[in-house]
């Protein structure tokens, strides 16, 4: 009797929440609304396979035990049993319902990305993350910080820090009890952003943007990482989110925006110096080991074919510098090598060259300046200005109002072949990253043109979306600072008219300034 009982209390142990909850192996609670729904429904349903498993075997060994030939039962001799064959189909049926019923209530909620306080584009790369904020005019790269010599095994067994893997330079920064949406893409291969705290795990494909968002209640650190296998060093790109309260928030903000400053002021102060060779191998020494040693070694004999050798390499000792420098900046497509020039600054990239092409026995005698770097870059311009945060969308329109924008001229009436063809020479400059080439956009950030109730619907309110934005999707931005009112009516007419949409509809500038003075 007491054995029995000692088996009915261990049973009720396993069972019980408290033990499940800590035990290590199970799913982490979280600590979103979210992320507790689905710790909730996980326990939920792991009780009913352990019921179930519970009572199918538990049957099955009794019926073993209790009913075996040694002690003499003979078998049943019964076949068939309708009300049996009923209540094993519909047994089944419920508790699948039961499942379904809370499983489908907490994916919808996962997947309601409205009426977001913060919008936050995340981009993945080998083996980086880029941030950027909507409406702030702040991003940045969070790369890994861990030192290499813990996880390389060059140099024996050295000491672990104590986030070993999980530290980076700069944390995604959100304030607590907003509701920040998340726009999740790559720009090379499939990664996956993965929080398991907010219990968000989500796919970054390239050419797609996926979506996803979090309301956090206490502030603090929260780490995760890449969970998508992306390639060697896939394991040395973890996440980090840094939870501040509204206030803290608002000062990261504003310390954001000073520190921004202070680096266009250092960048524009670079151009005009002149670094000796001893400083520039220094600096191009430590930047080499930081973004390049991963894939090119720190011995500069690359990982050949994917991650060629630099050491004696055409590009670094007998090709032209600006070829060079031009690689580093912009990347090679459809290679491994990525473009540096939004991540490094215009010193770091003149020193990173210097060192690559007198490194390793290289010898070149080559001494790289900023100066030599802003000229590839094509941001110094009159001002001598480089700008590493610009958009590349927004860069491309402004450059179409520079060059090709015609004098604004708002009584003027232009034919629709006219605004046709300046419509898509606007669109293929200013809209064409986002709503693709066919109009077929990336949904649901950026939803299709084709057919869609904006192109169908009132002309006065396709003006006004794209003079203004959209106040639901921060992914829609204004152009009216960007694009002359011609060309917005030039773009909207376009629209109004390509890919099968064939509305008619001609608008004029003389429409866009009416829309936009209202």
């Amino acid at each position: 009797m007491k054995r029995r009982n000692l088996g009915w209390l261990l049973l009720g142990s396993i069972l019980s929440s408290s033990a499940w909850a800590d035990s290590q192996l199970n799913l982490t609670k979280g600590v979103t609304a979210v992320s507790q729904e689905v710790y909730d429904l996980h326990m939920f349903v792991m009780y009913i396979c352990t019921a179930i498993g519970i009572i199918v075997f538990g049957a099955m060994f009794w019926s073993m035990f209790f009913h075996r030939k040694s002690k003499g039962v003979k078998p049943a001799t019964f076949h068939e049993s309708t009300k049996i064959e009923i209540l094993w189909t519909a047994i089944p049926i419920v508790i699948l319902v039961a499942m379904a019923i809370p499983a489908t209530s907490t994916l919808i909620k996962m997947e309601d990305n409205s009426n977001s306080d913060i919008t936050i584009q995340i981009t993945g790369s080998q083996w980086k993350w880029h941030y950027k904020y909507f409406d702030q005019d702040i991003e940045f790269f969070s790369v890994l910080t861990t030192p290499r010599d813990q996880f390389d095994n060059r140099v024996g067994n050295a000491p672990k820090s104590e986030n070993y893997l999980l530290e980076v330079d700069n944390h995604l920064v959100i304030p607590v009890n907003k509701k920040v949406r998340f726009l999740i893409t790559s720009d090379d291969v499939i990664h996956s952003w993965w929080v398991p705290a907010f219990a968000v795990k989500q796919d970054a494909n390239p050419g797609f943007i996926n979506e996803a968002w979090t309301i956090v209640d206490e502030p603090g650190i929260y780490r995760g990482q890449c969970a998508e296998l992306c390639g060697k060093d896939h394991g040395y790109m973890p996440v980090v989110v840094e939870v501040k309260t509204e206030e803290g928030y608002a000062q990261w903000l504003k310390d954001q925006k000073t520190l921004i400053a202070e680096r266009k002021a250092a960048e524009q102060a670079s151009l005009s110096a002149s670094l000796s060779m001893d400083e520039l191998m220094s600096l191009g020494e430590t930047t080499y080991t930081a973004h390049c040693a991963a894939c090119h070694q720190p011995n500069g004999e690359g990982l050949p074919p994917a991650f060629p050798a630099l050491k004696g390499s055409a590009v670094a000792t007998t090709g032209a510098v600006d070829n060079h420098i031009d690689v580093v900046v912009n990347g090679i497509a459809g290679t491994g090598m990525q473009g540096y020039g939004k991540q490094l600054s215009a010193k770091e990239i003149a020193a990173v060259v210097t060192y690559e092409r007198n490194a390793w026995g290289n010898n070149t005698g080559d001494a790289v300046q900023a100066a030599d770097v802003a000229k590839i870059k094509g941001g110094a311009g009159a001002s001598g200005t480089v700008d590493n945060m610009t958009d590349a969308a927004s860069q491309a329109a402004a450059q179409v109002v520079e060059e090709a924008a015609p004098a604004e001229d708002l009584t003027k009436q232009y034919s629709m072949d006219e605004m046709m063809a300046m419509g898509e020479q606007v669109y293929n400059s200013a809209c064409i990253a986002c709503h693709q080439p066919g109009g077929v956009g990336m949904p649901p950030a950026f939803p299709s043109l084709i057919k869609s109730p904006y192109i169908t619907g009132d002309v006065n309110a396709h003006i006004d979306m794209v003079v203004k934005g959209s106040t639901k999707n921060p992914a829609m931005q204004g152009f009216l600072g960007v694009l002359t009112k011609t060309q917005i009516a030039a773009v909207v007419t376009f629209e109004r008219n390509a890919w099968g949409n064939d509305s008619g509809d001609l608008v004029q500038p003389a429409d866009v300034d009416a829309v936009s003075g209202k």
